[in-house]
């Protein structure tokens, strides 16, 4: 195989991956949103705390949210890594981000399919801890990856905010 042909293979599962990893957050979360379609006039129909942002906001904001996170597991995901240590860091970073997308899909259903928001509150903040943990992975194995990742802390923590006291308001 000449290097060329190396080289457009490679790029072509490049483009694979990156196609596949970034649709896959919004697969999940596509399903999470159909699975609780009523999620948005839920939301309206809470008491609603101070800096609640209007309902449109939430689908605007995770579908770039989703887009985001789709990009720095592609990042994290074509590093090569030199040695052991680097391959176990890259493991566990595409592992922890994992099981940190399943909360992501678990908390819509908890908050507003089954209406438990002190369980899914808990849920946030497991989700909120391994993304905190899977930032710094990201930063060890590519920094660009590790920062788009911020945005999400970000407005998890203001979910967070949000959960707690619509549970406390209604």
């Amino acid at each position: 195989m000449s290097i060329n042909a190396r080289s457009t293979e490679s790029v072509q599962h490049d483009y694979v991956a990156l196609v596949g990893m970034t649709a896959l957050p919004l697969v999940v979360g596509g399903i999470a949103s159909f699975l609780t379609s009523d999620a948005m006039a839920q939301f309206d129909a809470f008491n609603q705390p101070p800096l609640a942002p209007p309902a449109w906001l939430f689908p605007v904001a995770w579908t770039i949210l989703y887009v985001l996170m789709g990009l720095a597991s592609y990042l994290i995901y074509i590093v090569r890594p030199a040695n052991n240590a680097d391959a176990s860091t890259r493991r566990a970073a595409l592992v922890v981000y994992g099981i940190q997308l399943a909360l992501n899909f678990a908390w819509s259903l908890v908050f507003f399919g089954a209406h438990a928001h002190w369980v899914a509150f808990g849920l946030l903040m497991g989700m909120w801890v391994l993304i905190i943990a899977l930032i710094v992975l990201a930063m060890r194995i590519n920094r660009t990856a590790g920062w788009l990742l911020v945005p999400y802390v970000a407005w998890t923590t203001f979910a967070a905010y949000l959960n707690v006291m619509i549970a406390i308001l209604n």
